[in-house]
């Protein structure tokens, strides 16, 4: 088995990094980069599009130049519409995971950001379950594990959506501890009693006050994002301890991702640490979980 401490990765949101357009000032890769391997982590999901080199081999040498390997990528994709084919967008997605082995999938609502979405109807669900049964089907046929990653602002956010999910799909699930906090799910519930299914983990700690304001629509994500309502692991509301625990004990072997979203209103200044500080103290946690 692999140890825990191996199987750390990082993800260019907690530096800012998105593909939400307007999201914040955008770190450049090599920084990102850096800053990863200078906390002694040795992997990382890809990042949005355009972060990254396209081209296989181009996107593998950026980040052995930096000692990093490829965890695999977030993929947001329109999964309700029977008018849109979501297997061609993913496979063309695929083509650039070589050496990664997990596809995150999220259903996207077809709008921009996170801050607002429709409501799904019985014939959208129906379309949707369908389309993550072929999904997991495609990225077994291509070595890649995919998982369903319940976000705020998708079309599986709330603890019946993501339950929905679970009951009638096959798909394997990303536990985001933040994402489902958010929405209204028990993360440490979710992972003691959907344990076969987890695939694939984002560790978030979040501030549980501006959830619930997002949870009502009292707040919108973005702006509780900006806010301050992602905290470093182990300085918000969730059981992070608690989770890693059950995971570790029913003998999970998927990585843990630290996903701490944040906004940058603009570059630090020069000296200034940035999200580095943040995600430090996230790491640190981690390990001393270990």
């Amino acid at each position: 088995m692999t140890r825990l401490l191996d199987r750390i990765a990082a993800a260019p949101i907690s530096w800012g990094v998105c593909e939400v357009p307007g999201w914040g000032h955008q770190l450049p890769r090599a920084r990102v980069l850096d800053e990863m391997r200078g906390l002694g982590l040795r992997a990382t999901e890809f990042g949005p599009d355009g972060f990254l080199p396209a081209a296989p081999t181009d996107r593998a040498r950026a980040l052995a130049a930096h000692g990093l390997a490829a965890v695999g990528g977030f993929v947001p994709v329109v999964l309700h519409d029977s008018t849109r084919d979501p297997v061609k967008e993913v496979e063309a997605a695929l083509e650039a995971f070589a050496g990664a082995g997990v596809l995150v999938l999220a259903a996207a609502t077809g709008l921009d950001g996170y801050d607002t979405r429709p409501t799904l109807t019985d014939a959208g669900w129906r379309v949707l379950l369908r389309n993550l049964d072929r999904l997991t089907e495609l990225g077994a046929e291509h070595g890649i594990r995919a998982a369903l990653h319940p976000h705020v602002g998708t079309m599986v956010e709330r603890e019946d959506e993501v339950r929905r999910v679970l009951d009638g799909s096959s798909v394997p699930l990303c536990l985001d501890t933040g994402h489902l906090l958010i929405g209204g799910t028990d993360p440490a519930a979710l992972a003691r009693e959907a344990t076969g299914r987890i695939a694939h983990t984002h560790l978030k700690d979040v501030d549980a006050a501006l959830a619930a304001r997002v949870r009502s629509g009292d707040s919108t994500y973005t702006a509780a994002v900006a806010a301050g309502m992602y905290r470093p692991l182990g300085q918000g509301d969730v059981d992070i301890a608690g989770i890693v625990a059950t995971l570790e004990e029913v003998g999970y072997q998927g990585w843990y991702v630290l996903e701490q979203d944040t906004i940058l209103p603009a570059a630090p200044s020069p000296g200034e640490p940035g999200p580095l500080a943040d995600v430090r103290a996230s790491v640190e946690y981690l390990r001393g979980l270990a």
